[in-house]
Formats: structure tokens, sequence, C-alpha cells
């Protein structure tokens, strides 16, 4: 079996590590529980939440239990890490929801079966029920101010301000470690490298809570960047979710397909499951024969299959080919759904006329103009040129009772929709 940190160093995950040989011993010696956790600050993560539990979940693949915490606790108080300034407090009863969203992805994600199943815990559990005597005398007292300040996540905010609130929120995370040590025996935490100063703490209050004996690790993951500069994670239509609701499969799909030659293969190394002489060969294609984007495509249909499942992924592919060839009669009017959602729509009246319909739907900017762009083959009904500028409507051309796609040239798609 390869070796897992080998592999992590292969694949340019590991970012920092508190005790490297401590660390490789013990995952030599015995089957560990390890943590990562989020906030729920939002109800779906984005991808930019995606490596940590990957990479968690890599470690489940080579036998460790993985444990993943959402901090229905710490998601009410705000992580000041990589913030310049406060975050606004969300309600106890958006926050649940978020919880239940996010809970939910996680699953999809790692295996919950089984001798090292997944375990799934929220901090609220053991945090709400403290009160502040205890949070100070038990806790408080063995973490220092100036052992606080020295953390970036602190020291950064000095000039900007922080509250005590969010001061206090690498102490949460080190009693949730510290909770998690005792109560599952977990030995490891892993976090982005914005979470060094949260992790190195947990690690300083087992050390002071359990003894100088107690065996703990620290790892993190580096800032996921583009080769270009550009934040990873990002469009112009905002951040990517993993919820298909904000963003549908074939919208995820289609983000993982378009990405630069430069960063594809950083990518499938960190994000997939895919074996190293896989990798290699698709890096070779990259070099080799880039215009049939082999590597876009495994990448593209590795993470759609992990977080959508393998129907969802078949929908995003039929919805590409339809879009590349023309042929969207053969979308449901789901796929049209997902695959029409940005480009301009109308919702038809009375108008039956392709002509009056064009103009309507500000396809054409007059009657005449329409009667140009149909006599020049320029419109297209769901993929079939018209050229007829008598042409009516018919109900055959309502796909799923729903839409008719015209599209005008060669790009420019319209969706009419029957309310």
């Amino acid at each position: 079996m390869v070796n897992l940190l080998e592999d992590l160093k292969w694949r340019g995950i590991i970012y920092q590590e508190t005790d490297a040989e401590g660390m490789k011993e013990t995952l030599e010696k015995e089957k560990i529980s390890l943590y990562c956790g989020v906030d729920p600050t939002a109800d779906s993560m984005h991808i930019g939440h995606l490596l940590p539990f990957l990479t968690l979940r890599r470690f489940q693949k080579h036998g460790h239990r993985p444990i993943v915490l959402v901090g229905g606790a710490t998601g009410l108080i705000g992580d000041p890490s990589g913030k310049k300034e406060e975050r606004q407090l969300q309600t106890t009863e958006q926050v649940d929801l978020n919880v239940q969203g996010i809970k939910k992805q996680l699953k999809q994600i790692f295996t919950f079966e089984g001798e090292n199943g997944a375990i799934m815990t929220n901090n609220y559990d053991w945090v709400s029920s403290m009160n502040v005597i205890t949070f100070l005398r038990d806790f408080g007292k063995h973490i220092g101010v100036n052992y606080m300040l020295a953390k970036d996540i602190v020291s950064s905010r000095l000039d900007s301000g922080i509250s005590f609130t969010e001061f206090s929120y690498t102490i949460l995370q080190a009693i949730d470690f510290y909770h998690l040590y005792t109560n599952f025996n977990c030995k490891m935490q892993i976090g982005g490298s914005d979470q060094w100063g949260n992790i190195t703490t947990g690690l300083e209050f087992i050390r002071k809570m359990a003894g100088e004996g107690a065996k703990a690790y620290g790892m993190t993951i580096p800032l996921v960047t583009k080769e270009d500069g550009t934040k990873f994670g990002k469009t112009e239509g905002g951040a990517i979710w993993l919820d298909p609701k904000k963003t549908t499969p074939y919208e995820f799909y289609q983000f993982w397909i378009n990405t630069a030659d430069a960063d594809v293969v950083k990518y499938l190394k960190i994000f997939t499951f895919l074996g190293k002489e896989e990798i290699e060969a698709l890096a070779v294609s990259v070099e080799e024969e880039a215009h049939l984007r082999k590597a876009q495509k495994a990448l593209a249909e590795e993470m759609t299959r992990l977080i959508h499942g393998e129907d969802s992924l078949q929908q995003a592919i039929r919805i590409t080919q339809a879009l590349f060839s023309g042929d969207v009669k053969s979308l449901t009017a789901e796929e049209i759904e997902q695959g029409f959602k940005d480009v301009p729509s109308y919702i038809h009246g009375e108008e039956n006329g392709l002509v009056d319909l064009l103009v309507a739907a500000k396809i054409s900017s007059s009657k005449r103009q329409a009667r140009e762009d149909i006599q020049n083959g320029a419109i297209s009904i769901n993929g079939e040129r018209i050229t007829d500028v008598q042409y009516e409507l018919v109900e055959e051309d309502k796909l799923g009772s729903a839409f008719t796609i015209i599209r005008r040239g060669k790009k420019k798609y319209h969706l009419i929709e029957y309310k």
C-alpha cells in the first residue's frame, strides 16, 4: 500500500507539521483518530472548504478514523483567522440551519460505516452547557494572554480592533481538541494554513491539561492558489458552493473542466483520489495533447461524482455535450434549467409568431431586424435553424412543456419560459 505521508508530500498537501518525526512514528505504529472542523457560517460549504476534509478522507482510506466537527458553538462566536474585521454574529436558529446543511454535505464525502467509520460531532454539545466560571477557571487559566497576543490571528487584528468574543475563539477551539483527545482518543487536528494558531493553542492546552507525555499532533494544508495569482474557487458569479441549489452540478462540473492547463495537475493531486501513475499520465497528456483536455475532464468527473453523485455527473456531461453540439432537444426540463440558468430569459406571453416573439423577448431589436435575422439563418429554435418569417411556435417547440431555446448567431442563447 502507498505510504500515506509520502503520498501527501508528493501531492503537495502538507504545509506545516508540529512534530513530523513523532507523527510519522505514531502513524506507522497505530491507527489513530484525527479531526477537522468547519464553522457553519453559511448553510453550505464552498470548494474552498474541501481540501482539509478531503485530506482527512485520505487518512480514512489508510485505516484511520476521521472525526468531522461542525462548529455549532464556535459558529456563534466567529473565527478571527484571516479576517480583517469582526464577523457579523448569526442567530442560534440560523446557525442550526447551517449545521444541518453542512452535515448533509460531509456525509457525501466520508464513510460512516465500518471499523474506521467517521464520527460526526458538534461542539455545541459540550460548549453550550459550560458556565462562565468553568470557562475561566478550568480553561482560561491555562492559556496566557501573552501567548495569545503572539498568535498571528490575534496580533494581525490589534490595530483594527478585536472583541473579547473573537479573542476568546482560539481557546474554544483548544477546548474542542482537548475534548476530542479525552473522549475519542483524537491525536491529530488538520486544518487550512490559517488555522495554525488555533491548532497549536489546542496542542498547548492538551500538554498542560493531560501532561507532558501527551501525544498529539497538528498539520496544516497550503492555501490553494491559481497560477495567475487570482483566488481559487471564485468566479464572476461568486463562490462555487457544494449545495446544488446554489451552484448546480452542471455549473460545478464546468468550473472544474475550465481549469487552466497550468493548474490542472496540481488540482488532480490535491483534490482527487486518483493514483500517482494515472495523474502522471494525465500530466503527460497536458504537455503533449492539451487540446484533448483529458486532465480537465478527469478532474471535473472525479469532483462532480464525489460531491453530487454519479447521476448528477452524467446529467452535467449530457448538458455539456448538448450545448457543444447544439442538440438541445435531448435535454430534460431540469437539465435545461441547469444549463441555461444564466442566459437571458423571457416569460412567454401571447406571441406565437416567431417575429413577434423575437422582438418581445428582446432577441431582435425590431420586427425588421427579426425578419432579417430569420432570413439570414441566424435564428435557431431548439437547435434547428428557422428561415421562414411566417413561422409560428407549436406545442412540439416546448421542451418538457416548459421551455423553448432560441439561439441567435452562434452563441447567443435565450430561454423562453412557459408558466
